[in-house]
This record gives C-alpha cells, sequence and structure tokens, in this order.
C-alpha cells in the first residue's frame, strides 16, 4: 500500500486522521513555530501536542498564520484540513478535566481539537474512567472530535472497554518502533478497532547506526528514519516523527517510493529490545 502525506486513516468512529503526522514534543516558542510552518508547507496535516509540551499556543499560532495564507489560493485549505492533536496534563478529576479542555482550545485558538488524549494512565482507575467521561461531554459538546488514551497497556485498556463507555476509545498513543515493538499492546488494540499512534517512531535516532537499520536503509535505498516510519505505516500505525530541521522533517515523510518485504517487516520486528527512551506508564496501577 502507497503511503505519503495525503494518506488518511479513518477512526473508529468516521473521523479521518492524517497517516503520518509532526511530533512537537521538548520543543517551544519559535522552534515550534518553525517546525510546524516546515511541516505544514511539507504538506504534513496533523500536528501532535499535549498540555505538558506547554506548545499548543505555539502550534496554533502557526496553523493559523499558515491558513491566514492559504485564503489568498483559490482552493487554500481551511481549519477542517488541519488535524490537531492535545493531550490531558494530569488525571485529576472530571471538572478539572472539563475546564483543562476548553483551556487547550483556548491557548490554541483552533476552535476545537480534533484528537483529545488522556495523556498517561496514572492516578488510579476512579480518575482515568472520570477523566474519561469528561472526555465523552467535550465530544458532546463538539469541543473535540474524537477521543482517545495514549500510554494505556491492555490492563487499562480492558478497564476503560468494560466500564461500557458511551464512547469508545479510536486511539491509543504509544511508544513504538522496530526496538519496541510493544505486540501485546499494539495487537489488543487492532482487535477492538483502536488506532496505534507511534510516538518516538526513529527511537530518537538511538539505533540509527544499528547494522539491520543501517543495511535495510541501504537495500530499499532510504535513511533509516525513512525506514522506521515505512515500518510504522506498513503495520497500520500512526507515525508522529520529530524535527525541528526543515530538510529532515521533509524527508521523514518521503516513504512513498519503497515498501518493504514481508521477511525484512520480520526481521525488523526482531529488534525488539523493549527499548523505552522517554517514560514508561503502561504498567501503572
Amino acid at each position: 500500500m502507497a503511503f505519503s502525506l495525503s494518506s488518511k486513516i479513518t477512526l473508529s468512529n468516521g473521523v479521518l486522521m492524517p497517516a503520518i503526522q509532526l511530533g512537537v514534543y521538548l520543543t517551544s516558542g519559535r522552534e515550534t513555530e518553525n517546525a510546524v510552518k516546515h511541516a505544514l508547507g511539507a504538506g504534513y496535516r496533523g500536528i501532535d501536542s499535549a498540555q505538558m509540551y506547554h506548545n499548543e499556543r505555539d502550534v496554533g499560532r502557526a496553523v493559523l498564520r499558515f491558513l491566514e495564507a492559504e485564503k489568498t489560493k483559490p482552493d487554500g485549505l481551511t481549519r477542517k484540513d488541519i488535524f490537531f492533536t492535545s493531550k490531558l496534563a494530569s488525571n485529576v478529576s472530571y471538572d478539572a478535566t472539563r475546564r483543562s479542555i476548553k483551556q487547550s482550545i483556548r491557548a490554541s485558538g483552533l476552535e476545537y481539537i480534533d484528537l483529545f488524549l488522556i495523556h498517561s494512565p496514572y492516578g488510579g482507575a476512579k480518575k482515568r474512567l472520570e477523566c474519561w467521561r469528561a472526555l465523552e461531554d467535550a465530544l458532546a459538546e463538539n469541543e473535540i472530535r474524537a477521543a482517545g488514551v495514549s500510554n494505556y497497556g491492555v490492563k487499562h485498556l480492558q478497564e476503560l472497554l468494560a466500564s461500557e463507555p458511551t464512547v469508545q476509545p479510536v486511539v491509543n498513543q504509544i511508544e513504538v518502533h522496530p526496538f519496541n515493538t510493544r505486540t501485546a499492546i499494539t495487537s489488543f488494540c487492532q482487535q477492538n478497532g483502536i488506532v496505534v499512534e507511534a510516538y518516538a517512531p526513529l527511537a530518537r535516532a538511538y539505533r540509527f547506526g544499528h547494522a539491520t537499520i543501517v543495511s535495510l536503509a541501504q537495500k530499499y535505498g532510504c535513511t533509516p528514519a525513512q525506514l522506521m516510519v515505512r515500518w510504522s505505516t506498513q503495520h497500520g500505525y500512526v507515525p508522529l516523527p520529530k524535527s525541528i530541521n526543515r530538510e529532515r522533517i521533509i524527508a521523514n515523510a518521503q516513504i512513498e517510493g519503497f515498501a518493504i518485504g514481508e521477511e525484512d517487516m520480520q526481521v525488523l520486528d526482531g529488534l525488539d529490545e523493549y527499548l523505552v527512551t522517554d517514560w514508561d506508564p503502561v504498567d501503572a496501577p
């Protein structure tokens, strides 16, 4: 299957989501704005932010400037063409979640949030389910278009689904790449119609020099980053490659010219070493 920046995935609630998006973790201010500007100019249509990143305002500012320039074009893009994601900073209560969603909308200036996620399962079952109820109500009020979770392990997903929510989670965003395949979680998600979003899909470049990555990148005439992004898309995941460099932002998504063979996909799957590049809340009580 061909993948490009124009590719979309249909979420279980019918919302279309870009199949490759820009991650903006650990960026701020002008750095964030420039990264988003470069990404939108290159054809990215999805930006993944979070309350904890403290850059929702920067992302929104860059998106609005881009859309302002689009107004001068005959078929210029509008707000509905940009997919903006944010995430709940902490699981405190129903009321706190409702307030924080409204604050994220105000901070971004984008009128609504396309996808809003519970950022982690921390806080215990009662708070997780209370916060989920707040996301359901935000969806009913059209503050968000889709609701999901992040860093949820299988037990957290089972807990949520067993609570018989009025809205099913459409996404679970987790760290996943060939060196941390998270097979149990990804399999559960795919069996239950939950799209896996892959953050740190490049493993923060920690394994770009790995012999297998180097060899397969040479075989397919691509960069290590392109190989790993392609691996994600071929598994049905939505990768969120992060960069602040214009050339790398453009290059990371240029994966339409090749497809990884089935045997080589299995070789890449076999690189799993449970490499965690940041935090790992999937076993939180």
